[in-house]
């Protein structure tokens, strides 16, 4: 049986350094890694981050705007930002994150409480910054 329920395949990041911003995803955000040493080999055009098992964070390099001809004006998305992409994590994921972002030096926000969200009010949120100026939001819910 197929499952037709909408859901959140991927988000395309424009950022300076694929690599780079990969490891920074991996080593102070806590994602899995794809296609970084196929990207660094030249066999993909960029790599990308799992989320969970049905969503990913594609690291697109800016050198890739060139390419971006599926719509006109596609490429003139380069550079401009998207407010913000938000997780949503277990509460121990939550508390993880802010170590992991702490350890690394990341610059965060406070935490704020009864955040709304796709489920309701988010028990508590923050914010941080990628180095690619990507502006994200943590969450989790009670």
């Amino acid at each position: 049986m197929t499952d037709h329920t909408p859901r959140l395949d991927h988000v395309v990041l424009w950022v300076a350094d694929p690599v780079a911003a990969a490891g920074f995803y991996e080593n102070a955000v806590g994602l899995e890694p794809l296609r970084v040493t196929e990207f660094a080999e030249g066999k993909v055009s960029f790599p990308s981050v799992r989320v969970n098992e049905e969503t990913i964070l594609d690291l697109a390099p800016r050198s890739l705007v060139e390419r971006m001809n599926m719509l006109p004006g596609s490429a003139d998305s380069a550079g401009h930002p998207v407010n913000h992409v938000c997780l949503s994590l277990p509460s121990a994921g939550f508390d993880a994150l802010r170590v992991r972002l702490a350890e690394h030096g990341v610059p965060m926000t406070d935490i704020g409480y009864d955040s709304f969200g796709a489920r309701g009010k988010a028990t508590r949120n923050f914010y941080f910054r990628d180095p690619d100026g990507n502006i994200f939001e943590a969450r989790h819910y009670a």
